[in-house]
């Protein structure tokens, strides 16, 4: 494997990571606020980016290379309103779409068919994530603002539950 496209690989594992504690920062604010179903959704989107982070993990190991995990940095973020953590959570989808395109553009240009096609998965999987993402957003500026409404929107999100990804390697 060529050695930027390992690189980057073994960076995106500590991005995927960072991702899951930046959900779980954001699950924490609802739980504060008492939005235990929004909490729910945040949990289960933490849990899908640590799989994410495996999965990268699992390919790199089954292609020879020995994987190193660095720090992973604290989130940054700082949430006034419930809408916060909801848009920043859709420009965190967009920026890890681009991570990946950036994977993907690297193993195009040395043809590394191989990652290419390991990689179509998340290129997929960063659509359905930036859909989910920008519906919370949309969803909340419709209905947030009304008390009756938000504890319906949170009564649905409480219903998430987890299934692990089905990505075989």
């Amino acid at each position: 494997m060529e050695q930027k496209v390992k690189d980057l690989l073994m960076d995106q594992i500590n991005k995927e990571l960072y991702s899951a504690y930046l959900y779980l920062d954001m699950a924490n604010y609802y739980i504060d606020l008492d939005l235990d179903g929004f909490g729910n959704w945040y949990t289960i989107q933490a849990q899908e980016e640590r799989d994410h982070a495996l999965l990268f993990m699992k390919y790199l190991q089954n292609n020879g290379v020995r994987v190193t995990l660095e720090a992973i940095d604290k989130p940054d973020k700082v949430f006034s309103t419930p809408l916060d953590p909801l848009t920043a959570a859709a420009e965190h989808e967009r920026y890890v779409t681009s991570l990946i395109h950036n994977i993907y553009d690297a193993a195009y240009s040395v043809k590394d068919f191989r990652t290419m096609q390991f990689l179509d998965w998340f290129v997929k999987e960063q659509g359905e994530e930036e859909q989910n993402a920008d519906s919370m957003v949309n969803k909340y500026k419709l209905f947030g603002e009304d008390p009756k409404s938000l504890y319906l929107l949170n009564q649905e999100l409480a219903g998430r539950t987890y299934s692990a990804p089905s990505l075989s390697l």
